[in-house]
């Protein structure tokens, strides 16, 4: 039986350390200020993560890119001459074309590699919802579970991957569309934070509308605490748009409700974060639904 490597995006907003651990392959979308463009590596080497939210802060706009096929192709092609079977598990595909181009890659490289295999999975996930998924498949490939046991694992949980997400600034909701200037005006002089989620689709949604940030923030454990579900021990996942102080003030919480051995916390990304703004946290754990 041959050996298989699990691949994903650095839209998934691992830790580094996981990633080594584990050898998982993250591969970059790329994000950029008018005519500067980076490549989004999860140890941030071509623009620092605070850097980058600093920018934005200031009201600056960071466009995305997902990846295309050819870099699939290139990508994928190393893992393959090396004699490793691959399971790609992608950013949600209603929120890029990300995984429509893992697909096309597939069906170009397995027209050469005639004995090779290539699993892709859309995860419906995002940020660190994603990489919760991705953490715990590597975790069942460590266990020994060949590739279709572990695609099966990974299919069967992913609608039970809970993403609840509060925002700081409105204004990046209205640049991004989902939300009118009028709303972002008066939900800002009105201290609203909007609570959102990503459902079954794969889209994100807002949900409901909270005043004061700390209410947000507890607004999000009162949500886990109505599908909470974690048979298995998986750790809960934390994320943040370089609010530190936010993220860890949720884990406490977390951690007094339901007295969990493991939360880790790590940033939003700029791809993520290029959508997000600044002072966005974001929570994810397993559940009895999304």
């Amino acid at each position: 039986m041959k050996n298989y490597v699990i691949v994903t995006d650095s839209t998934a907003d691992l830790p580094v350390n996981i990633i080594e651990e584990y050898g998982i392959v993250v591969l970059p979308l790329s994000f950029g200020f008018e005519n500067e463009n980076y490549m989004d590596y999860p140890d941030h080497r071509e623009f620092g993560i605070s850097k980058f939210y600093e920018r934005i802060k200031k009201g600056e706009k960071s466009n995305t890119a997902m990846i295309n096929s050819s870099a699939f192709e290139k990508h994928f092609e190393q893992i393959l001459d090396e004699g490793n079977d691959i399971l790609y598990m992608a950013f949600s595909s209603e929120l890029s074309g990300t995984y429509a181009s893992s697909l096309t890659a597939k069906e170009e490289l397995l027209a050469g590699y005639k004995d090779a295999r290539i699993e892709c999975i859309d995860t419906l996930s995002a940020s660190m919802g994603e990489g919760l998924l991705v953490y715990c498949a590597a975790q069942k490939m460590r266990e020994g579970f060949t590739l279709d046991e572990t695609k099966q694992w990974v299919l069967n949980n992913r609608l039970h991957l809970c993403h609840w997400f509060t925002v700081d600034d409105l204004f990046q909701l209205k640049r991004g569309g989902r939300i009118n200037a009028m709303t972002a005006t008066l939900g800002t002089a009105l201290s609203v934070k909007p609570v959102l989620h990503v459902d079954n689709e794969g889209f994100l949604i807002p949900v409901s509308n909270v005043r004061g940030r700390k209410k947000s923030l507890i607004s999000m454990l009162e949500r886990m605490e109505k599908t909470y579900d974690n048979p298995e021990g998986n750790p809960v996942f934390i994320s943040h748009a370089d609010c530190l102080e936010d993220a860890e003030y949720l884990a406490e919480l977390v951690k007094e409700k339901f007295k969990i051995k493991e939360i880790i916390i790590n940033y939003i990304g700029p791809v993520i974060g290029s959508h997000t703004g600044q002072g966005c946290v974001a929570l994810f754990f397993f559940g009895t639904e999304r």
